[in-house]
């Protein structure tokens, strides 16, 4: 199971990278794109949105199924990676360097709440 240590992790199989700004930049997991296989879409972020922890964010597609991408702390949604539109297999290759969506925190604090590495790895057995 590739899971960086550097990053923290939702139960819902999201990754979430604290950036230098302050800002969030958040992911599906690798266990996750594993699961879904071939990734055909991904979308229905919507920029300015503000969402409770657990909230839908937007959605990842792959032949196999859809899936919600959920909104790992409460926040505002900053940015979505436009570049998914056109390769949303990015995140099948690169997982963690694929990022579905940036949110700027109601509460920096709530990242404690979140997984490590070791934690997720153990959520998954």
């Amino acid at each position: 199971m590739n899971l960086p240590a550097e990053l923290k992790y939702a139960k819902t199989h999201e990754w979430v990278r604290s950036e230098s700004d302050g800002t969030l930049t958040i992911g599906i997991t690798d266990t996750a794109q594993e699961m879904l296989g071939d990734i055909v879409f991904v979308g229905d972020v919507k920029v300015g949105a503000k969402l409770a922890a657990g909230d839908a964010a937007g959605v990842v597609e792959s032949v196999k199924a859809a899936s919600d991408i959920y909104a790992p702390v409460a926040g505002e949604v900053l940015a979505f990676n436009g570049s998914l539109e056109d390769s949303p297999q990015q995140i099948n290759e690169k997982p963690y360097e694929a990022w579905i969506f940036k949110l700027k925190a109601e509460k920096p604090g709530d990242l404690t709440g979140l997984l490590d590495a070791a934690g997720y790895a153990a959520a998954q057995e």
